[in-house]
């Protein structure tokens, strides 16, 4: 399988299958495709996979799409305005994303739950309890909010960041919470009572403009519903 992603504010992935290529997605996730590749739905590993993809952001059932010949395209459109990321996984090489992230992969993929274990990070990091948790071999593609910024850390070294912006890091990354020192900091700073710490070893992908924090931007300016 090769994947192509075209395009700038709403990409999309244009994947070229070979004959035997398969390539999974959630229900309602593909755009458009050629003729000669046919379509089967399931959950994918059995329904309590399925019910914990489905706290995780997506679909209880799956789409898995075959290419019944060579040189056939299927397609995946961005949902909102942001980036398309290619990860080609070897085996057992995990990646952690947030919540709706996934747009494809391939079927040699296993994508499920993730359950983060700290209470603290989970109910106010911002990132939540539940993220995606996406495993190797195989190429997987995930949609992420606004322009992406992709950072190394070393061994030890932390990176603090407001809530939502976290996109996706590799697996040895450890995510945790901090607060925010000083009575003013918190009040008028802006940034809330705590904040995101990613500590390395790891790659982390921030998202510059996350869905949250988009609606919450246009909220005031909704007009006001009438009764």
């Amino acid at each position: 399988m090769k994947g192509e992603i075209v395009g700038n504010f709403l990409p999309v992935l244009n994947c070229t299958l070979e004959k035997g290529d398969q390539i999974f997605t959630e229900a309602g996730g593909m755009s458009w495709m050629t003729e000669g590749i046919t379509m089967e739905t399931n959950t994918n590993g059995g329904i309590m996979k399925g019910l914990g993809r489905a706290f995780s952001g997506e679909s209880l059932f799956m789409n898995t799409y075959t290419a019944e010949k060579d040189n056939t395209q299927i397609s995946f459109a961005s949902s909102f305005p942001g980036e398309i990321l290619e990860f080609d996984l070897s085996n057992g090489e995990s990646i952690i994303c947030q919540k709706k992230s996934f747009m494809c992969a391939e079927k040699s993929v296993d994508m499920k739950m993730h359950f983060r274990k700290k209470f603290g990070a989970g109910l106010f990091g911002g990132e939540g309890f539940i993220m995606q948790k996406i495993t190797g071999p195989g190429k997987a593609y995930l949609e992420l909010d606004g322009n992406i910024v992709k950072k190394e850390l070393a061994a030890g070294e932390t990176l603090k960041v407001d809530n939502g912006y976290v996109a996706a890091m590799t697996e040895g990354v450890q995510l945790d919470i901090t607060t925010v020192k000083g009575v003013k900091n918190v009040l008028f700073g802006g940034e809330g009572l705590f904040l995101t710490t990613l500590q390395g070893p790891g790659t982390v992908w921030l998202q510059s403009m996350p869905i949250s924090k988009l609606a919450g931007t246009i909220y005031p300016y909704l007009p006001a519903s009438s009764k």
